[in-house]
């Protein structure tokens, strides 16, 4: 009897223990969210306050200029239709380009055996360590030669080497793609083409959804190299746009306009995101684990 008693109580302790480390991680898990979005309220607050009622300091609740910041916004001189397409553009082939070829890139890694396979591998992730403001002056000097200058060549062909990208691929497909696999589909009759893009491709959905998001939101968040790249008004995107707008005479800036813009800059970001989120839990766990 007393040896239950004992178990018992052990058995009490453990419980209340588990207990007691849910709520904490809850806790955390509950100021973690509201440190992270407190942000995009105050941001969407601030675009419904006048210029003169940002000037006065920070309120949690809204004002009523949303629509007049919005008609200044439009009523100005910067395009900011064309800079919505422009990011739009660029991020979605920049997300699609560096998907797909670094899978692809990923795929030959891990399913071919060749000479200085392994040295390939770390050059790789040697390039991926490389700033980009390294290579700025060399990457001008390249495209003003080419005379791919104003355009958006630059911005998108680059995204097909893209080291970060393929490490991650590269890391998933080590958990889930095993060689039997592709050896099936060889001995099957499929092609190589047809192997990667009918096996492969799929498989890897939840990673390159991960990725899509992350590389749309590194193109959209751009502003070094399109900053460099591109000078015409209406090519420019929009971190460019916002750039201008929030370096306008003192005599006609509106902080209102740039908490509007700002606003409308990030929604495309947000609908990208839940479309594919429902991926990520599952991309990120599997592809941090090598098996």
């Amino acid at each position: 009897m007393e040896e239950n008693r004992i178990a018992m109580a052990g058995q009490s302790d453990t419980g209340a223990s588990v207990h007691v480390r849910r709520v904490i991680a809850y806790l955390v898990l509950i100021l973690i969210s509201f440190i992270c979005l407190f942000w995009f309220y105050v941001l969407f607050i601030n675009s419904t306050r006048s210029n003169a009622e940002l000037t006065r300091g920070f309120t949690p609740f809204p004002s009523g200029n949303l629509l007049i910041n919005w008609k200044n916004l439009v009523a100005g001189t910067l395009p900011i239709f064309n800079g919505l397409f422009n990011s739009l553009f660029v991020a979605t082939l920049t997300a699609v380009m560096a998907t797909y070829f670094s899978t692809m890139t990923a795929y030959a890694i891990h399913a071919y055996d060749f000479k200085f396979k392994k040295q390939i591998f770390t050059f790789i992730l040697m390039v991926m360590m490389i700033p980009t403001q390294v290579t700025a002056l060399g990457f001008l000097q390249l495209i003003g030669k080419m005379k791919l200058d104003d355009s958006f060549i630059p911005l998108i062909v680059p995204a097909v080497a893209s080291p970060a990208v393929f490490f991650y691929m590269k890391q998933y497909m080590d958990s889930t793609l095993p060689l039997s696999l592709v050896e099936a589909a060889r001995i099957d009759g499929s092609t190589e083409w047809g192997t990667f893009n009918k096996i492969v491709v799929p498989l890897m959905k939840p990673a390159i959804a991960v990725q899509a998001i992350f590389s749309f939101v590194q193109s959209w968040n751009n502003y070094f190299v399109p900053a460099l790249v591109l000078h015409t008004d209406t090519k420019k995107t929009l971190p460019i746009l916002i750039a201008q707008l929030r370096s306008a005479d003192w005599l006609k800036f509106d902080m209102g306009q740039v908490y509007i813009m700002i606003t409308y800059s990030i929604f495309p970001v947000i609908i990208v995101y839940l479309l594919l989120s429902r991926y990520i839990v599952g991309g990120v766990t599997l592809g941090g684990v090598k098996g």
